[in-house]
């Protein structure tokens, strides 16, 4: 045997050995952990980004220009409506109502002479005792100091009303906070901001929803049973729960076109002033859908493109590899993972509530998808550690 015969020979005999190595199985099952869906009763909250405000709310605005002359209140605190905030100096304006109120008075006295020479006139015009312009003269006076009577009750009732805008009052009972002025500084008209005053009990706070869910809240808005304990509640920036529930004051006058958002305004008495203008919060919504509910684990729900799955577990007869043709076991049950389109809901805690796309009874997969595509074949043997709420059998 030539050297050339030798080396094909032992290239034959690789060959040959290779194609007697075993092949790999082609489809090998994937183990899992199912769990079976129950259905059972979740009390939960819908939950939105909020942010407290007032129901009514005022920046204070001299309608008087002048130096302050006074402050008499306490920044940050309660006032009540009525309550005398700021005066700016009154006496130009004293002076100037003063001045108003003698002019009105020498109007008056002209007034007065005018109508007693207006009747003299008038009685002897009945006898033609006098010249008939005297007596035209003698009425026309009296009409014109009337008016000048009239001018001068007008110009008493402005100064009035100035000297009276010298004093600034609170237009409401609310919070009032840092003032913008200080004693001494001159103010303009219905330039300068003195201060700003909000209402602070009851308080409102605003979140916004999706227009699909507009429905539901007008719902609530009109019902007329009784409230469902604990239906708007809030936390508040420390996690804490509010003492109080709110409820439904104001849905906005239109839908965001950009956004397909909508304004609701709920209301909250806050006799502690425990809630402010301007604070972050969270409202939650008492879960308002009766009957049970499908409550499975977060894991076992996939997101793909903005849609949720799951895998449940389907036997199907398939052949038997180790069976003849002609055995009666030719066919044996075997687990396949089916996708499943799914809508979710809350999010509590780990689990995650399924709207539709699963019925209960039905079993999932809560350990091992990420390693699952649609008709996956899986098994249940002990492959894969117990995880909580997954069940290792059949």
């Amino acid at each position: 045997m030539n050297k050339i015969s030798l080396i094909a020979s032992f290239v034959s005999v690789l060959i040959l050995g290779a194609c007697k190595q075993k092949q790999p199985a082609v489809n090998p099952e994937i183990p899992v952990n199912l769990l079976k869906v129950k259905a059972k009763n979740v009390l939960y909250y819908d939950q939105y980004p909020s942010t407290t405000a007032a129901l009514s709310q005022v920046n204070l605005l001299p309608q008087v220009q002048g130096a302050i002359t006074g402050i008499f209140f306490t920044e940050g605190t309660h006032v009540e409506k009525g309550k005398k905030l700021f005066e700016i100096d009154r006496h130009i304006y004293q002076d100037t109502y003063d001045a108003a109120v003698a002019n009105r008075k020498v109007a008056e006295g002209t007034l007065t002479q005018a109508q007693q020479d207006a009747d003299r006139y008038e009685y002897l015009n009945k006898y033609n005792a006098v010249a008939k312009q005297l007596y035209d003269h003698a009425v026309i006076t009296l009409q014109n100091t009337k008016s000048q009577v009239s001018a001068a009750e007008q110009a008493v009732k402005t100064a009035k009303t100035n000297l009276s805008y010298a004093t600034v009052y609170a237009p409401f009972s609310g919070t009032i906070g840092f003032s913008q002025v200080k004693l001494g500084d001159v103010v303009n008209t219905g330039a300068t901001i003195l201060n700003t005053i909000s209402t602070d009990d009851p308080m409102a706070v605003d979140f916004v929803i999706n227009e699909k869910q507009l429905p539901k809240f007008e719902r609530l808005q009109q019902s007329k049973g009784p409230a469902v304990d604990s239906l708007f509640t809030i936390l508040l920036s420390d996690n804490s729960l509010y003492p109080i529930n709110g409820k439904i004051a104001v849905i906005d006058r239109a839908v965001n076109a950009q956004t397909g958002s909508i304004t609701i305004r709920l209301v909250f008495a806050n006799p502690k002033g425990i809630l402010r203008v301007g604070m972050s919060c969270v409202v939650r919504v008492h879960n308002q859908e009766a009957g049970p509910q499908l409550l499975v684990p977060g894991k076992a729900v996939v997101e793909q493109m903005g849609e949720y799955f799951v895998y449940t577990a389907k036997d199907s007869l398939v052949n038997n590899p180790k069976a003849g043709a002609d055995s009666a076991k030719n066919k044996i049950s075997k687990l396949f993972a089916v996708q499943k389109k799914v809508q979710t809901g809350q999010t509590i805690g780990g689990n995650m509530i399924i709207k539709s796309g699963i019925a209960a009874g039905e079993r999932i997969v809560v350990d091992g998808v990420q390693l699952l595509h649609d008709g996956s074949q899986i098994t249940t043997a002990n492959k894969v550690a117990p995880s909580a709420g997954g069940k290792g059998g059949r």
